[in-house]
């Protein structure tokens, strides 16, 4: 009877934040299977690779991260951009009900559901109330930074699920009385491999940057409790458990990277793009741009050209929360966690302030009268160093990501703060002042609704495509739209091989040598070059030109036919 008590209540649990995303995203239940929230994007890429990954398995049985049809005739791996495999399996079984639209919705949203879920499990764990632990389930899963990638359709940056399972796991490995009776903790060792390898396989980004806070909990933990674990055999011991079990997961998702790297396919990251994406302090304070009730003012004042990545707003009664956990250090039963959130926390967020110091949004700059004749110099931070001499740093881009450590650490502290906050109530009192804290964070969190929806369908041209004979390729022009991710899940639909793809984060060699020549079409030297590629079906995106019966009339001059003009494109072939 315990037992089945328990399960009805984490699924109460499972519904509580099934019911709050669902009314935040309201009414994105009611579309599911053929709109997405927002405008046209990254979300479209995930939703073609959905229903890549459905067909590859399903339909043609073949190994879908060998995309042959894209950057044809070279073909593409998808290592090129984050593949996310743990994120498409959760959108899997979806697919079978309303297709790759609605499976891509309901990952998403499972991401809210999950997160809230893990956070609550942890706090639960660690202070056996289940009202704290929905306090910082609630402030971890609505963070605005989860609302920001949510909106903007990065269905792996979306996954942050996993956090709180891996630190659970790290955590009471490391903790007492485990390492006192010399025991291996498989448990926890196994909990903490497994969500390492999730993490793994839901974004490169993650794994590399989980690797530098795991080390604050696994250098620091015996640095507090005493320094002489480290030198003992349990300690290792449980570290190689989670090794152990991390190994194979995490080997199968850097598989792909590793081997695309060796091949010169990812290289290094210009340090004045990384730079772009430095945080500035105001980023952890600033509320986000998406509040229905200052998200516009903060828009108008402060400078948030790079909100997407920059909304790492900590919240304000998760502030407080937090605050009193670290202010009860002394008498708490927590200290070594809390000590070691702070101080994880405290380091997410400077490698998130990346190269140099920004605030604001803008370079730090001084002048010193013995450096470069005075004139104004960027600030160095740590990421600086890191990028130019640690393993690997040099391929991120967006460094700002590290800040969802913080976020993590944060709700983690902010549930142990209520727990001590809510015990200076009367049991009858608690609940209530349990739901006002929530009913406080959501005010605080909740992004403005939602009224922004992009229909996802085929256009009758890639019908067209599909319905013709052979499997010619086609190429999108001008050149710049051939790998927009629209035309990347056109390809869903029409089946032909497609010379462009979505080469946002490294275009392939074969795309880099086309460019140039094709950017200057319609010319002879274009028309050969199509011919080399193999390229049958020609698409001309008319609005795209200042003089587009001049471009007709240059393309039927060169020797290309009309074939047909529909959805505002002209569809070339040969005579």
């Amino acid at each position: 009877m315990q037992k089945i008590l328990k399960t009805l209540k984490w699924a109460g649990v499972f519904l509580y934040f099934s019911l709050l995303i669902i009314g935040m995203t309201y009414p994105l239940i009611l579309k599911m299977d053929h709109a997405i929230i927002g405008e046209i994007g990254d979300n479209i890429y995930f939703v073609w690779m959905i229903g890549w990954m459905k067909k590859a398995l399903f339909d043609l049985h073949t190994n879908p991260f060998n995309v042959w049809f894209l950057n044809y005739p070279e073909g593409w791996n998808m290592a090129y951009t984050e593949i996310t495999p743990i994120m498409l399996a959760l959108a899997m079984p979806f697919t079978f009900v309303g297709g790759a639209t609605f499976g891509y919705n309901a990952a998403m949203l499972l991401t809210f559901i999950l997160a809230g879920l893990f956070m609550t499990v942890w706090i639960k764990h660690l202070t056996g109330r289940m009202d704290a632990a929905l306090i910082g389930g609630t402030i971890y899963a609505f963070v605005p930074y989860h609302f920001a990638h949510f909106l903007i359709g990065h269905l792996n940056q979306s996954g942050i699920q996993w956090f709180p399972l891996f630190f659970m796991g790290l955590y009471d490995m490391l903790k007492e009385p485990v390492l006192a009776n010399g025991k291996i903790n498989w448990k926890s060792g196994l909990l903490a491999g497994i969500s390492l390898g999730l993490i793994a396989w839901t974004s490169q980004y993650y794994l590399y940057m989980t690797f530098f806070i795991s080390l604050v909990f696994i250098i620091g933990y015996p640095l507090i409790t005493g320094w002489r674990k480290m030198l003992g055999w349990p300690y290792w011991k449980n570290l190689l458990v989670l090794g152990g079990s991390a190994l194979p997961l995490v080997g199968i998702a850097v598989l792909p990277y590793v081997t695309l790297a060796q091949s010169g396919g990812l290289p290094d990251r210009s340090i004045g793009i990384t730079e772009m994406y430095s945080a500035s302090p105001t980023d952890f304070v600033l509320p986000s741009t998406l509040h229905p009730l200052w998200g516009q003012w903060v828009g108008a004042t402060f400078n948030r050209d790079m909100w997407i990545e920059g909304t790492l707003y900590i919240g304000i009664i998760a502030f407080i929360l937090a605050l009193t956990a670290v202010l009860g250090l002394r008498k708490s039963q927590h200290r070594p966690l809390i000590i070691l959130a702070v101080t994880a926390a405290l380091l997410a967020v400077l490698l998130a302030m990346g190269i140099d110091l920004h605030w604001n949004g803008q370079a730090v700059k001084v002048s010193l009268p013995f450096l470069m004749n005075g004139q104004p110099v960027p600030i160095p931070l740590p990421g600086y160093f890191l990028f130019k001499y640690f393993p690997l740093f040099a391929k991120l881009r967006a460094l700002m990501r590290f800040g969802v450590f913080t976020l993590v650490m944060t709700g983690l502290l902010a549930g142990l703060g209520a727990s001590w906050f809510l015990e200076r109530f009367k049991p009858r009192w608690q609940p209530l002042v349990c739901v006002f804290i929530i009913l406080l964070v959501l005010v605080d969190f909740s992004p403005r609704p939602f009224t922004q929806f992009s229909e996802v369908s085929a256009r009758p041209l890639d019908a067209w495509l599909a319905a013709q004979p052979g499997d010619g390729a086609l190429i999108q022009l001008p050149i710049d739209e051939s790998d927009d991710q629209q035309q990347t899940y056109n390809t869903l639909t029409h089946g032909k091989p497609f010379v462009g793809g979505f080469f946002n984060a490294f275009p392939p060699a074969q795309y880099g040598r086309i460019r140039p020549t094709l950017e200057t079409f319609p010319d002879r030297a274009g028309i050969d070059l199509l011919k080399d590629l193999g390229v049958e079906y020609i698409l001309v995106d008319i609005k795209a030109y200042s003089n587009p019966e001049l471009v007709k009339q240059q393309c039927l001059d060169l020797g290309l036919t009309l074939r047909t003009e529909m959805d505002g494109q002209w569809v070339f072939g040969w005579r």
